[in-house]
């Protein structure tokens, strides 16, 4: 699919200090207090470039389990609070820690085990790190969708659908999504319910997202036929797919999304515990991007075949951009209304092959310098393709065939998605080969205009295809975020 020139996930490169965060857990307790400064929200930040560490709302950091938890409301209107929560480490007990390894070091050779260092509150607070503290609203007081979607992409994922149980329908799906929606909303916020597995206790919650959506089977199942939107009708079938159906599709997705991959696992636990005797799993994926604060500035992210991945998303600031990725105010199902729908693909690739490939070739197949991701036509990463630009020998310099040419918007009457992928590498198959490659996530207010539009063209001549191999599709109706004291899906399951 569009592996490159539809973007990852918001485009603009996301800004933020490029400095080291400040540590966790094991931090000098006479490091600098930081203010983490106000969370802009989803839709004012830029893009899923890849980012410095993010700023954002302090969410209130985990105390050991014996204090009762108390909890910080994050700040809103781009207000700061006064103090910002803290995770407490003492000094004195982490030197009398490595005092007593003494001789012996603080790894024991001959077990192998690492000696671990005490938690205390002895000396004064160090601040959890900008990208611990980091909060990501359940319900933004200005949009109407969930998070996991305009969200900035965050270094770890998951995603995972299930299938209702034999005889669980429309109300037990209720109480399901009920449950869901309660825990996200805790675990977003940094706090753990009391019967909490502890994974994620030292954490703050670290740009947690989890989302939210329905698959075409759902609706049968809950005997709600009448309400299910023709936006999710099945894909049509391409040339280049070979998939699994045991990999795809399902009644109910969620996907969850941190930049701490013990707070992801932490929420994809939670979930899938929370499904109980209602559902069962059907499948789950892992992913992964880089990690905040990785490069020396917010750029662009790249996918495993070391291309420039993402320089062609809608931007929130686009005039047309809730057009094209949100369903309108006057949709049929309006318990649609301000929410999209999410195709999903695991795209294997070819990496043995491609890694073959001169660097001439490869650029030539993505129509992209692979340094820079500016377009062969010259410029800088963001300067618009010159798609009737030839070059001396009277062809077009930007090949017919390359995949950033027939992906474009431009190439197909205007349609365009908000990619917002996670990498995956699954170890290695039987021939040594990398099972490795993308877990593309596009939203759209409409498949059938904007993925299926896109896709159908690349299918018919896209010089990337030879080294891609679609395994796993999915297409789900992610209604919009929870309303106050509801949770997603309400007024579905409800109306």
């Amino acid at each position: 699919m569009t592996v490159h020139d539809t973007a990852d996930g918001g485009s603009a490169a996301r800004k933020g200090k490029t400095g080291p965060a400040a540590p966790k857990g094991n931090a000098d307790p006479k490091a600098p207090k930081g203010n983490p400064g106000p969370n802009p929200g989803p839709e004012s930040r830029k893009g899923n470039a890849d980012p410095g560490p993010r700023k954002g709302s302090p969410a209130p950091a985990p105390k050991p389990p014996a204090t009762p938890t108390t909890n910080t409301p994050p700040a809103t209107g781009g207000t700061a609070p006064a103090r910002s929560p803290v995770l407490e480490v003492s000094r004195r007990r982490l030197l009398g820690t490595i005092g007593a390894a003494g001789a012996t070091g603080l790894v024991v050779g001959g077990g192998g085990t690492a000696l671990g260092v005490a938690v205390g509150q002895d000396d004064g607070p160090a601040p959890l790190s900008t990208l611990g503290s980091t909060q990501v609203a359940f319900r933004e007081e200005r949009a109407t969708h969930q998070a996991g979607i305009t969200t900035p992409l965050q270094a770890c994922g998951h995603l995972v659908a299930f299938d209702l149980a034999p005889g669980a329908g429309r109300k037990a799906a209720a109480a399901l999504l009920r449950r869901w929606s309660r825990t996200a909303e805790e675990l977003m916020a940094g706090r753990a319910g009391t019967a909490d597995t502890g994974v994620a206790l030292d954490a703050g919650p670290s740009s947690l997202s989890v989302t939210f959506g329905f698959g075409h089977s759902f609706f049968g199942r809950t005997g709600l036929e009448r309400h299910r939107p023709v936006q999710l009708d099945p894909l049509p079938d391409f040339s280049s797919d070979a998939l699994d159906p045991k990999r795809g599709n399902g009644d109910l997705w969620v996907q969850i999304g941190a930049d701490d991959a013990l707070v992801a696992f932490h929420a994809l636990r939670a979930i899938q515990k929370d499904a109980g005797d209602t559902a069962r799993l059907r499948w789950q994926m892992n992913g992964f991007n880089r990690s905040p604060g990785a490069t020396a500035h917010p750029m662009t992210t790249r996918n495993l075949m070391g291309q420039v991945d993402g320089t062609n998303n809608p931007k929130p600031s686009d005039p047309d951009f809730k057009e094209r990725i949100f369903v309108d105010r006057d949709a049929p199902q309006e318990w649609m209304r301000g929410g999209s729908y999410a195709v999903v693909r695991r795209i294997r690739m070819l990496l043995d092959d491609w890694e073959k490939q001169p660097l001439r070739t490869q650029e030539r197949v993505i129509g992209r310098r692979k340094a820079d991701g500016a377009p062969l036509t010259g410029g800088d990463e963001t300067t618009p393709m010159d798609l009737g630009k030839n070059g001396s020998d009277g062809l077009p310099v930007i090949p017919a065939d390359a995949h950033a040419r027939i992906a474009a918007p431009a190439s197909n009457q205007g349609a365009a998605m908000l990619r917002r992928p996670f990498s995956f590498h699954d170890g290695f198959r039987e021939d040594g080969a990398p099972d490795a490659g993308l877990l593309f996530i596009c939203w759209q207010a409409d498949p059938l205009r904007a993925f299926t539009q896109v896709q159908r063209k690349l299918d018919r001549g896209d010089a990337l295809s030879r080294f891609l191999r679609h395994e796993a599709s999915g297409l789900y109706a992610v209604p919009p975020a929870a309303a106050p004291d509801g949770y997603v899906g309400q007024p579905l399951l409800e109306g």
